[in-house]
């Protein structure tokens, strides 16, 4: 049936195998992140993509429900690291939770300056 479609219809085809690409441009994007970034890095970047943040918001509250088990787990570390980092992020002043996550743009200083340290990852 898909081939079908791609094979009928052009612009079908073509907004297909954007997505298609933009999707592997994504999927290398994570394992490049999992391979190489600290556990703590790889939470501030999904807080970041989860709350939009460079979408022309400084500050954005997560839609999602979500807790720190879930983002144990998208990060690939343990719920006590997750709490840790996040108690971290709170008292730097990167997010603010209380039954909602609101990240803050300054969030983004811990993805753009090399902090140098490894956390166990």
């Amino acid at each position: 049936m898909i081939e079908r479609a791609l094979s009928d219809n052009p612009a079908f085809s073509n907004v297909f195998l954007n997505f298609l690409l933009k999707q592997n441009e994504k999927l290398k994007a994570d394992l490049i992140d999992q391979l190489f970034s600290s556990s703590e890095r790889r939470l501030a970047r999904i807080l970041l993509i989860l709350a939009k943040i460079g979408q022309a918001e400084q500050s954005s509250v997560i839609a999602l429900p979500i807790n720190q088990e879930l983002l144990a787990n998208m990060v690939g570390t343990t719920r006590p690291r997750i709490n840790q980092f996040m108690n971290k992020f709170r008292k730097l002043g990167y997010i603010e939770y209380n039954g909602h996550i609101k990240v803050h743009g300054s969030l983004l200083n811990l993805l753009l300056y090399d902090q140098s340290q490894d956390d166990g990852a």
